[in-house]
């Protein structure tokens, strides 16, 4: 598989591809721009972010915004109330459960489910 083609496939900013699974883990890819992603957090799952394009500004609730870059990689402990955004647009990989919501504990207007990432 090539990421790069895979990325090509994704039309819509904020709708999740699942590209994999490994074990209880699904390999996620997304494209990124603005500000849609709403202040969320996952109970029971920690989430990984993965940058592969683009810069994305990551903000954790009571602490200061930090930006990753190309290369950049962070993994947000269950529980953490985030959101992220990017002024231009931003390829990412996550490596989520398969339990986790995309938008955790939120359903917002980009909410998309399973059934949708897999197509």
């Amino acid at each position: 598989m090539n990421i790069n083609d895979q990325l090509k496939t994704i039309k819509d900013y904020y709708s999740p591809k699942i590209i994999g699974e490994v074990n209880d883990v699904f390999i996620k890819l997304v494209k990124i721009q603005g500000n849609k992603v709403p202040w969320h957090h996952h109970k029971n799952e920690d989430e990984l972010f993965y940058v592969l394009k683009g810069s994305l500004v990551f903000e954790i609730e009571n602490q200061e915004p930090f930006t990753m870059k190309k290369g950049d990689l962070f993994i947000v402990k269950k529980g953490i109330n985030h959101k992220v955004s990017s002024k231009k647009e931003c390829h990412l990989m996550l490596i989520e459960n398969k339990s986790a919501l995309h938008t955790g504990n939120v359903t917002h207007e980009i909410t998309k489910s399973i059934k949708y990432q897999l197509d």
